[in-house]
């Protein structure tokens, strides 16, 4: 008589392992608010795109790191949300359209920083769009 071991219990559902989506901002938006609030707004939005892209990937620096980083090397995030950003696509499968590379663009006076800023929330728009948010 042989002995047939049992089947294990079926796998669980395979989660997707993304978490809530972010919310879509214009970047234009942000550059006006910033600058009537004299930046603390560009501040606001830092922590909020550092946390929504830590809620939903499960990775990153997150809100409350992202500000302080902001707050005292701000040179950091130029090229640390750009790259995280770059990540979570590459998470899902897809090309990258901004990478920490993007960070140069705040060498560039004034303009650099619109670039910067719009080529980083256009990108987040984008991916919160396609899950649709």
């Amino acid at each position: 008589m042989s002995e047939t071991s049992p089947m294990p219990p079926p796998a669980p559902p395979a989660s997707s392992g993304w978490g809530p989506v972010g919310k879509v901002r214009s970047p234009v938006a942000v550059i006006v608010f910033s600058f009537i609030t004299f930046g603390i707004y560009f501040l606001v939005w830092t922590y909020k795109v550092f946390q929504e892209l830590k809620d939903h990937t499960g990775e990153g620096v997150g809100g409350v790191f992202g500000l302080v980083i902001g707050l005292l090397i701000g040179i950091v995030n130029w090229f640390l949300l750009p790259s995280e950003i770059g990540n979570m696509y590459a998470k899902a499968g897809s090309p990258k359209p901004v990478s920490g590379v993007t960070g140069f663009w705040n060498f560039l006076p004034l303009i650099g920083t619109i670039i910067w800023l719009v080529k980083v929330q256009g990108a987040l728009n984008r991916r919160w769009e396609s899950l649709g948010a």
